[in-house]
């Protein structure tokens, strides 16, 4: 997987991530710098931690399953994309977030953010993807993405958050189906 494919993967990912961060951002009466960048951390941080995870975890069965490993990317990053997509197109209500950024508030909302980030590393085992780069990459594009998702949302208001997510299911699903396509156009 080159720089530019690892570079969607770690857009569509921190959709997620930059979802929440307008949400943050709209709770707040103005979006400081400090504030910004607590919120980029965290879920920077996260986003990063949990595709490493999920490598160690895969690189301990991806040789047993390489055969397969190419539909086990389509299958994850297809169900991790699709579940984005429909989540941005459904209806929600109004969503109340709290402005804090005490770890008992964000904690919670790093780790849901970044469950897709940990099938994700699992994918990567499986690809045999040079993990320290990508998870670096993700990490810093997450933390720069969630930082300005603060300021936007406490700007502009809520109107980005589905299109963001649906962005980010969007380039997951494409990236499944370029893997899948790539593997089965080189093999026949």
């Amino acid at each position: 997987m080159g720089l530019f494919q690892l570079t969607l993967v770690a857009l569509g990912l921190s959709m997620d991530a930059f979802a929440v961060a307008i949400c943050k951002g709209l709770a707040m009466q103005k979006a400081t710098i400090k504030q910004m960048l607590i919120v980029g951390l965290y879920f920077g941080l996260f986003q990063a931690a949990m595709p490493a995870i999920g490598y160690f975890l895969g690189a301990q069965f991806a040789d047993f399953i390489q055969t397969w490993a190419h539909w086990i990317a389509f299958a994850l990053l297809s169900v991790i994309g699709g579940k984005m997509v429909v989540e941005s197109l459904r209806k929600k209500e109004t969503e109340h977030e709290s402005a804090s950024l005490l770890p008992g508030k964000m904690l919670p909302l790093a780790i849901a953010t970044s469950i897709d980030a940990l099938a994700t590393g699992v994918t990567f085992a499986f690809l045999r993807v040079n993990i320290l780069p990508a998870v670096l990459l993700i990490g810093t594009i997450t933390l720069i993405l969630s930082a300005a998702g603060t300021k936007i949302g406490n700007l502009f208001g809520a109107r980005f958050k589905s299109k963001a997510e649906l962005a980010g299911g969007i380039i997951l699903i494409a990236m499944g189906l370029k893997i899948l396509l790539e593997h089965l156009a080189f093999f026949d």
